[in-house]
């Protein structure tokens, strides 16, 4: 091929470093270059020398010396020779010692693992009828470089879809497109520590994760707010000193608590006294089970609130597809925010949502995913009332998970290991805590395990709770 070098095509002067002046003989410089090459890995395995004629040409040395050096190295194993052909090496570099790495937890054999959609329900037709039309209709410029805020189309889709369903005040001028909430948590987080934030709020327990990893990140302070049965606890507003506060108002996560209209009122209150900022993370809000949808934080107050949302529990968390509705002062920092991250998102992907979304097919998923859901969600709950009435469920009117809390004498670390070592994945809701102490309890996700696969898995909890009991 054109422009690459064999190692056959090496001249003299790039395969050996010859001192003239140096006492040590001229075929010694040359083994030692040659043999430094091979053990190094510049002179690989198989890879052929340069014929003893053509290295000493280009060396100005007698041939001789070149042929004492090849059949010293050959003697030593470096090297191999026959009559009329090449000199090839012989043997490649030492290889460094593997790493020493702990082997892999075993993965659990049946896993209430929360936070995930059941992705093999993906509408994968009615995705790729979106994508051909894309493909075949879309304006040229579209394929080129967007603004930050990301394609026109889809500002559109999102703003009608969200005041549609949410009772969100969404104008398509303020939104901003990211890949999923972990970006979009830290186009905030950026855009406020440069404006002068210092400290950022989350709810405690929460899935705050992205958050606080953000934050830390850009130097601000993180603190907890102790939430209750019906979300955070607005009493403890009145002592809380932040300038953003993280919430998951309409299906708090873990705990699965719903903000009522007086605390919401409360929530708002404090922004406007503090001039602070609230991030809604509208966690699982498409999915109700028991009671009529609640509105978003949101649409009380645009100006106060920046509401995100994502397709990673709706459709599947691979798509990265995500969205801002930003208060209209911030909008051109996180778009600015957004170019300096990636550039922008990708915009088939994009605009095959927008045509997702119009056509009405995101609503058609919604319908077919809920009562697909509900009946896990009501396995789960009869498995537990049957197996475990001790434990007490909350969080059930919605989302894709339920905490089910512990009696005393019941340890949640203890239940979570012993769990472990029978096979079954279920997970404590103290690892979400951040100071506020409380009671043990269990996290459930149902949405990728069948009904029987449910029953299955709290019967074996059953039994793994039943022994430590009798001990």
């Amino acid at each position: 091929m054109a422009g690459k070098r064999t190692n056959s095509q090496l001249t003299g002067e790039l395969l050996v470093e010859l001192r003239r002046d140096d006492a040590v003989p001229l075929h010694r410089q040359i083994e030692a270059s040659i043999r430094a090459g091979i053990r190094s890995g510049r002179l690989p395995l198989g890879s052929a020398l340069p014929p003893t004629r053509t290295i000493a040409a280009d060396l100005g040395v007698s041939r001789g010396v070149v042929v004492e050096a090849y059949q010293q190295l050959a003697a030593e194993g470096y090297v191999t020779s026959r009559a009329g052909g090449y000199t090839q090496v012989a043997i490649g570099p030492e290889p460094a010692p593997a790493p020493v790495r702990p082997a892999p937890s075993p993965r659990p054999r049946i896993d209430f693992g929360y936070g995930r959609a059941d992705v093999s329900s993906f509408p994968r037709a009615a995705w790729l009828r979106s994508i051909r039309r894309v493909l075949t209709e879309a304006p040229n410029e579209r394929f080129g470089y967007l603004d930050g805020r990301g394609a026109p189309e889809l500002h559109e889709a999102i703003a009608d879809y969200l005041n549609r369903v949410r009772g969100a005040a969404a104008d398509p001028r303020d939104i901003v497109i990211c890949n999923g909430y972990g970006q979009g948590i830290t186009l905030i987080v950026q855009v406020l520590a440069a404006s002068g934030a210092r400290r950022i709020a989350v709810e405690d327990p929460s899935s705050g994760d992205d958050a606080r990893v953000a934050a830390r990140a850009a130097g601000l302070d993180v603190v907890g707010v102790p939430v209750d049965q019906d979300g955070v606890r607005v009493g403890a507003l009145d002592r809380l000193d932040a300038d953003v506060l993280v919430l998951t108002p309409s299906h708090q996560w873990p705990t699965g608590g719903v903000l009522s209209a007086e605390s919401r009122a409360a929530v708002l209150r404090w922004a406007a006294r503090r001039d602070a900022l609230v991030v809604e993370d509208d966690y699982d809000a498409e999915y109700r089970y028991d009671r009529a949808p609640v509105g978003a934080i949101q649409g009380l107050a645009p100006d106060r609130v920046v509401y995100a949302g994502t397709a990673s529990k709706t459709l599947a968390p691979g798509l990265r597809i995500g969205w801002l509705v930003v208060p209209r002062h911030l909008v051109g920092d996180v778009a600015a925010a957004k170019v300096a991250a990636d550039r922008g998102s990708p915009v088939i992907d994009q605009l095959a949502f927008a045509d997702f979304l119009t056509r009405g097919e995101f609503d058609r998923h919604l319908r077919r995913m809920r009562p697909v859901y509900r009946r896990r969600r009501d396995a789960l709950l009869s498995a537990l009332r049957e197996r475990l009435p001790e434990l007490e469920p909350a969080g059930v009117a919605a989302g894709l998970h339920l905490v089910a809390w512990l009696p005393p004498g019941l340890d949640e670390a203890a239940v979570v290991t012993a769990a472990a070592r029978r096979g079954l994945g279920v997970y404590g809701v103290g690892p979400y805590r951040i100071a506020a102490e409380g009671a043990g309890g269990l996290i459930f996700g149902y949405a990728t395990l069948g009904e029987r696969t449910i029953a299955e898995g709290i019967g074996l909890l059953a039994d793994v709770v039943g022994e430590m009991r009798s001990r």
